[in-house]
C-alpha cells in the first residue's frame, strides 16, 4: 500500500473524523505511537492501516484493496 493509497483508504472508511483518528488514536500495533507518528517514522502505511483497521473495528470485507485506484483482479 502506498501512502497515496493509506490516505484515500481513511477518507473512503472514515469520511471527516480520519484526520483526528490519525492524529490522536493510538494504535499499540504500530509501537504505540499515533498513525501520523508511525508513519513519520517509517511504519509501512499497510501496517498502520491494518492497525487503524483492527482499533476502530472496521470489517475485514473493508481492510484489504482499499484506496486503490483499479479494483485487485480476481
Amino acid at each position: 500500500m502506498r501512502r497515496s493509497e493509506f490516505d484515500r483508504a481513511v477518507d473512503e472508511e472514515f469520511g471527516p473524523r480520519g484526520g483526528s483518528l490519525l492524529t490522536d488514536l493510538v494504535l499499540s500495533a504500530v509501537g504505540g505511537r499515533t498513525s501520523i507518528d508511525a508513519l513519520a517514522a517509517g511504519v509501512d502505511p499497510r501496517d498502520v492501516w491494518l492497525a487503524l483497521c483492527e482499533e476502530t473495528d472496521v470489517p475485514a470485507n473493508r481492510r484489504y484493496g482499499v484506496g486503490r485506484l483499479e479494483p485487485r483482479r480476481s
